[in-house]
């Protein structure tokens, strides 16, 4: 299997997207599989407006073509709804060829916490894009289900995974702070939600990792929080096992990585009842979940971080990988991808 697989974002990008197809790489021989991959940076670029940290590539159809004509993939999948995806699909569409898709981002959302668009309009065009798809892939059953009632069709699950060797609890030690430490680890941005954690009235130590366009104004507005910028590998292991209390203040995620990372790390979790935490958490006792973050962050401190850790470990990216690539060979179903008619 030959798959092509398109994104709007990658390396040096960090976010659950490019971290996500990163792991399907590292498994696609396992699974017989030669992957290429069409990214931003094949294309001239913009920074996305109030969002400079990303950028845009600007992609043609034709020149998707001319790439999908030279790797003569078997299989094509579209990882993201932005200028290359939407190239891509143009191209499949155009051709006749099969493709899978995948929803990482709640973009109705995420788009009307930035600018008044009424969700309903989202998620028309979002439906229009994936419903060409054989298989739309998302992270988890409430995600389907909503997406389902929003008029979504061939929507198979595709769950996540974790590094339980980088992420463990024995790298502790790169916090020194007043105890508890309550942790936060993603984007700085503002369906992040951040002031609803850094607001609350909590005993020790609040601490961020992560960049994004809100971090001056969080920085501001918020100075007795410790602000650590991005980290990567071993440098956030050791802050993660580190810290007490891992809040996860957003109501948008549709998965949330960071939430195995920490429970990895023996991290209990406090989040808002919401899709995302309800889904990897489930009744595992490793978190609470609380209208009242700050009820739900002080009660997370009694879990014990044995369990946590027991549980992260059920989840594995061999497994993330075998539904991917199971999703993307049966977005084909009887079709085939004839790159010829592409000369034409």
């Amino acid at each position: 299997m030959r798959v092509m697989i398109a994104t709007d974002t990658w390396r040096p990008q960090v976010n659950g997207v490019v971290r996500s197809i990163e792991h399907m790489l590292q498994y696609a021989e396992a699974f017989g599989t030669m992957v290429q991959l069409i990214t931003p940076f094949d294309f001239r670029t913009l920074p996305l407006p109030t969002y400079p940290e990303l950028r845009l590539g600007l992609a043609r159809p034709r020149a998707i073509a001319r790439r999908i004509a030279a790797f003569a993939p078997t299989h094509i999948h579209i990882a993201t709804e932005g200028p290359v995806g939407f190239a891509t699909r143009a191209v499949c569409n155009r051709y006749g060829f099969p493709y899978s898709t995948s929803y990482h981002t709640r973009f109705p959302e995420y788009i009307s916490a930035r600018i008044p668009i009424p969700p309903s309009w989202i998620y028309g065009v979002l439906r229009r894009f994936h419903n060409g798809a054989g298989a739309v892939m998302v992270a988890t059953a409430t995600l389907r289900d909503e997406l389902e009632r929003n008029g979504f069709e061939n929507i198979r699950l595709w769950s996540r995974g974790v590094d339980a060797n980088l992420f463990n609890p024995l790298k502790e030690g790169a916090i020194d702070a007043k105890r508890p430490v309550f942790l936060y680890v993603g984007r700085l941005a503002v369906e992040k939600n951040l002031p609803a954690f850094l607001s609350l009235d909590l005993p020790g130590s609040k601490v961020v990792v992560g960049d994004g366009p809100a971090r001056a104004e969080l920085e501001r507005q918020f100075p007795q929080a410790r602000f650590l910028g991005t980290q990567t590998g071993e440098e956030l292991a050791r802050t993660y096992a580190s810290a007490d209390v891992f809040v996860f203040p957003s109501r948008t995620d549709t998965f949330g990585m960071v939430l195995l990372e920490a429970l990895a790390s023996g991290l209990p979790v406090a989040a808002f009842p919401v899709t995302g935490p309800q889904d990897v958490l489930g009744d595992s006792g490793c978190g609470v979940l609380d209208e009242d973050l700050r009820t739900a962050a002080l009660a997370a401190l009694k879990i014990s971080r044995a369990r946590c850790r027991a549980f992260a470990e059920q989840f594995r990216w061999e497994e993330s990988a075998r539904q991917f690539y199971e999703g993307v060979r049966a977005a084909n179903g009887e079709r085939a991808i004839n790159v010829a008619v592409l000369a034409r």
